[in-house]
Order: structure tokens, then sequence, then C-alpha cells
């Protein structure tokens, strides 16, 4: 068996309106970690998309583990879709550990983002939320319950 190396660098979000998105995942505790304009050969390869061209933002969880990466297209132009369902085939959700749940959803909810339902409690394990958040992201949120 081969044991090559790999580790989740980041998870890439194309938003609507990078500010916007910047402002609900820093209030929730993320921290940027840098800004960019990119475009050019080298990203057009990449992505696999003729003049492409972004504005982009990485974002960074406290304990330096999580990454998200969104982008706020300029060219080809973004497509609108319907908000994805939880049982879509996709990509789905990103999902939070966060130490008081009530505090993120008063968070989210001053940003106009709600849950999904309400609340669950997971077994005695977590409390947890789908939230639909900016661009219509599902972001899970996670508070546990039996704290070490």
């Amino acid at each position: 068996m081969n044991c090559m190396s790999i580790r989740l660098e980041n998870v890439g979000i194309a938003v609507r309106d990078l500010e916007a998105a910047i402002s609900f995942f820093t209030d929730l505790g993320l921290a940027v970690l840098g800004r960019d304009t990119v475009k050019g050969e080298w990203t057009d390869t990449a992505v696999g998309l003729d003049g492409n061209h972004a504005n982009i933002a990485m974002l960074q969880t406290p304990d330096g583990h999580g990454r998200l990466e969104l982008f706020e297209y300029i060219h080809p132009e973004a497509i609108e879709s319907e908000p994805t369902a939880p049982n879509e085939i996709g990509m789905h959700r990103v999902a939070f550990s966060v130490d008081n749940i009530d505090e993120a959803l008063e968070i989210a909810a001053r940003h106009g983002c709600r849950p999904l339902r309400g609340v669950a409690t997971y077994e005695d394990i977590y409390k947890l939320a789908y939230v639909r958040g900016p661009s219509g992201i599902i972001v899970m949120l996670a508070e546990e319950l039996k704290k070490n």
C-alpha cells in the first residue's frame, strides 16, 4: 500500500460578495491570511476557465488547521444557481466547531443568516445547526457538549 502524504489544504467557495462573506466568517472567528486578485495563464490552466480573473481571500481558523479560500469572480461572470439542499449530490457544506452555538447563531443572524430549521442535539455529544450563510452556503455550526 502506498502511504503518500496527504492533508487537506483548504475548501474553496465561490461567493457573489467577497466582502460580505469575509465579514461573516471573520465575525465567527476566522482570520484573513491574505487577499489577492488572480488572473493570467497559470490560473486559466489551474482552474480550467479561459480568462479566469477573481478576487480571492484566504481565511483560517484560530487553531491554524482549517482554511477557506473565497473567490469572487470578475471573469468569466459568476453563474447564479439555486442554493444547494442538504441532500443534493456535490459540495455540501462547511462545518465549524464553536465554543457557544447560541453566540455563533446570534453572529450569523446579524448577517441575515439563519438556521435551515433549528438547533438539534445529537445524543448528548453535540448541539448543531445548519445555517444558510452568505451566497447561500450551508454552514454547519457545532458545539461539543462534553468538554474535556
